[in-house]
């Protein structure tokens, strides 16, 4: 039945097939195999589905897409540029930065890249920054959109795994600016070596002038998980009260989009639930045929087989996300993985909150390493370069990357877990 399950599932990836039906396919043929009846299909996409934090995804879709289709990421940028421009390379950490800032809204890596990079990227052409390089940058900052909370995967792992949105909410901050440090290391060192400009002349009075136009989205992050953290709201209800809220930036702030606009950003935003959700359903079904026939615990003893050393297996862990984040989206990566390796992990001993962390700052670098690179090829549209030459610029910033998830894997005092 496994080699039935596994075997058809790569098959049909091969063939193109979408990812759900890949799943649910594959799924049906190994349950068809055993004699199980058809029924059980429905009922387990339905209970799938069925749970109250997954109310959560929708909003922060939409609150994401109504804060990127406006002029809050323009008024981020501008802000970060008043702080950081100054200095040599300074739009290059004002990327990363609006990044960080962007990611604290949207919970989307794509639409972090999107938002930040049809800003960002014009002026760093004209400012003379190669291309390609700044490109790769705005992609690479936009993982940090799935990482710095509110993030659409860590809602999707907590209902997987049993595990609390708000812990992981919180647990996140201080992966998401370690991500954000790394890169604007390497951003800074790249900026000397080619001799790049500094930015908008240091001055008070821009700072105040542009932190005061900003304001509105600076409070976005402050208002949904202030409400979260102070208890005054849940996770889910945070995402209804991020929508009320970017409607009203949008309609009566701003004034930058009009109702047509706001209608054709829900439809966007439909669709990409639609397609989201329908993964979580199809997965359901492969939860429950893995649970049923006992294969995650059999992949945890060949693990435990093959090595006792608690960090041999944790490298395997981590060698396993990345290669799946290659290959499959981000979503439907998380969905395939968490139930295979959760009794691996228990039996390790490591916490499922810190597990959490790493599965989804493992999978968010698949947004930016080809063939299913979501944010190189938002970056690719935006720019009109080829995948292949921001896939080139990419590589620094994905080291990086990959060094900041060994840390979180190997390094959770940092994180404030006991490891």
């Amino acid at each position: 039945m496994a080699a039935i399950l596994f075997l058809s599932f790569f098959v049909l990836l091969l063939l193109g097939l979408p990812v759900a039906l890949a799943i649910g396919v594959s799924s049906l043929a190994a349950l068809l195999s055993e004699g199980v009846p058809l029924m059980l299909m429905t009922q387990r996409m339905f209970s799938g589905t069925d749970s109250f934090a997954l109310i959560a995804v929708p909003f922060f879709i939409l609150a994401g897409d109504l804060m990127a289709a406006g002029k809050v990421s323009k008024t981020l940028v501008d802000f970060a540029d008043a702080v950081f421009g100054f200095l040599k390379g300074g739009l290059s950490i004002v990327s990363v930065l609006a990044g960080m800032f962007f990611a604290a809204i949207s919970g989307s890596g794509a639409a972090t890249t999107a938002a930040v990079g049809s800003t960002l990227v014009p002026e760093l052409k004209r400012k003379g920054y190669e291309e390609s390089s700044a490109a790769s940058l705005i992609a690479a900052a936009g993982t940090i959109g799935v990482v710095i909370p509110p993030s659409v995967p860590m809602i999707i792992y907590a209902v997987i795994a049993d595990q609390s949105v708000a812990d992981l909410f919180l647990a996140g901050f201080l992966p998401g600016v370690v991500m954000g440090v790394g890169l604007m290391t390497i951003a800074i060192v790249q900026a000397y070596r080619r001799n790049y400009p500094k930015g908008t002349p240091f001055s008070v009075k821009t700072i105040l002038v542009t932190f005061k136009d900003a304001i509105w989205g600076l409070l976005t992050p402050v208002i949904i998980l202030g409400g979260i953290f102070s208890g005054y709201f849940t996770p889910s209800e945070a995402a209804v009260i991020a929508v009320n809220y970017a409607l009203f930036v949008s309609l009566f702030i701003y004034r930058d989009n009009t109702l047509k606009e706001i209608y054709d950003i829900m439809i966007r935003s439909v669709i990409t639930t639609g397609v989201i959700m329908f993964v979580i359903a199809t997965s359901a079904i492969l939860s429950w045929t893995l649970a049923n026939w006992n294969i995650p615990t059999l992949v945890a003893q060949w693990v435990l087989s093959m090595s006792a050393d608690p960090y041999v297996i944790m490298l395997l862990i981590t060698a396993v996300v990345l290669v799946t984040g290659v290959f499959v989206e981000t979503a439907s990566a998380l969905i395939i993985l968490t139930p295979v390796f959760l009794p691996l992990v228990n039996t390790l001993g490591i916490d499922l909150v810190h597990f959490g962390l790493i599965i989804v700052v493992g999978l968010a670098i698949g947004m930016i390493t080809p063939p299913v690179a979501i944010n190189l090829y938002v970056a690719s549209s935006i720019t009109g370069l080829s995948l292949e030459k921001i896939t080139r610029a990419i590589l620094p910033y994905l080291f990086g990357l990959v060094v900041v998830l060994l840390l979180v894997v190997y390094v959770p005092i940092l994180l404030g877990f006991s490891g």
